[in-house]
């Protein structure tokens, strides 16, 4: 049988900013430029998670993808849409709130209850602006 890979996409909110506690203002402006700025900004962030499998005979799908809609949500998107990254997330506390680490934090959301559907989690892939997106496939 065939592996396929399919993809839900979900959107969200949030806002957030690049800071390192322990540089100079003056470092982390030069570093992280506006997304430094002290009064935070924010993001419409697009996330696409991709998984793999070999089809159910019965139903020809991978898995059902309203279920895998409904795991983001309550595992990701309740978690992050409209907050702050830097300070309303728990699965983000004591990480650098950047598009890389949030994809990685997310995968990690996301892989067991993905996987207990019988398919694997293939990748994260994250869009914080139309031309800045990371992507994560668990390694």
């Amino acid at each position: 049988m065939a592996l396929v890979y399919i993809t839900r996409r979900e959107h969200f909110n949030a806002a957030h900013k690049l800071w390192n506690p322990k540089w100079s203002e003056e470092k982390n402006f030069e570093i992280f430029g506006k997304c430094a700025n002290v009064n935070w900004h924010g993001h419409n962030y697009e996330l696409f998670v991709t998984v793999k499998g070999t089809p159910d005979p019965d139903t020809g799908c991978i898995i059902d993808l309203k279920l895998l809609s409904s795991i983001i949500k309550e595992r990701v998107l309740e978690r992050l849409d409209h907050k702050n990254l830097n300070l309303d997330v728990p699965f983000l506390e004591g990480v650098m709130a950047s598009t890389e680490n949030l994809a990685v934090a997310i995968w990690h959301e996301l892989k067991e209850e993905v996987e207990s559907h019988g398919c694997i989690l293939h990748s994260v892939r994250l869009h914080e602006t139309e031309n800045n997106s990371a992507e994560y496939f668990g390694e």
